[in-house]
C-alpha cells in the first residue's frame, strides 16, 4: 500500500463532496457540527477556496490524502502556522471510516511531518484529540507526538464542549 500525500487542488472538490457525504455519520461524533452545505459540493468548493487562499498566504497546508490508485481516502491539514518565536503549526486529519487501523493516517501524518519540519522549518507540531479516541492517539504516538496536556472544554464538537488531550512533536532539528 503507498500512501500519497498531496496538496489539496480546486478539482478535489466534486470527489471530496462526495466522500464527506459518505463519511458524514463516521466523522460526526469527532467533528463540529456541520450545516447541510458543508457536505454539497458548493460549499467546499468554498472552502477550497479559502484553504488554498490561506495556503498561498502561508497560514495553512491543505492536503488530501490518496490511495495508490489515486483515489481520495481522507483529509489532512496543517492550520495555524505561525512563524517568529512560535514556529508552529496544528495537525489535523480524518481517514474513511473503512481504511482506519491500515496505516493511511498513520504514513499521512509522517509525510505532513515531514513536510512541517523540513519544507516549512517550523519547530513544533500540535495536535488535539478526544481522550476516547485512541486509534488517533496510535497514529500520533506512532509518529513520536508525546501528550503534554490535557485542554478542558477545547473545542465544540457534535454540539458540546469537548476536552481534549494534547500531543506535540518537536522537529529533530531544533536547536
Amino acid at each position: 500500500m503507498q500512501v500519497l500525500l498531496r496538496p489539496l487542488a480546486m478539482q478535489d472538490v466534486p470527489e471530496l463532496s462526495k466522500l464527506l457525504t459518505l463519511q458524514a455519520n463516521y466523522l460526526q461524533p469527532w467533528e463540529p457540527e456541520r450545516a447541510p452545505s458543508y457536505f454539497t459540493e458548493d460549499g467546499q468548493r468554498e472552502l477550497a477556496r479559502t484553504a488554498i487562499a490561506a495556503r498561498e498566504a502561508g497560514t495553512r497546508a491543505p492536503f488530501v490524502i490518496c490511495s495508490d490508485s489515486g483515489a481520495i481516502v481522507g483529509v489532512l491539514n496543517l492550520s495555524g502556522i505561525v512563524r517568529g518565536a512560535l514556529q508552529s503549526c496544528a495537525l489535523g486529519y480524518w481517514v474513511r471510516s473503512e481504511l482506519t487501523g491500515r496505516g493511511y493516517a498513520t504514513s499521512a501524518v509522517a509525510q505532513a511531518v515531514d513536510f512541517a519540519f523540513d519544507e516549512l522549518h517550523l519547530h513544533r507540531v500540535q495536535a488535539e484529540t478526544l481522550p476516547e479516541n485512541i486509534a488517533s492517539q496510535r497514529v500520533l504516538a506512532h509518529n513520536g507526538f508525546r501528550q503534554y496536556g490535557m485542554a478542558p472544554e477545547y473545542l465544540s464538537i457534535a454540539g458540546r464542549w469537548r476536552d481534549h488531550l494534547m500531543f506535540q512533536k518537536i522537529s529533530p532539528h531544533a536547536r
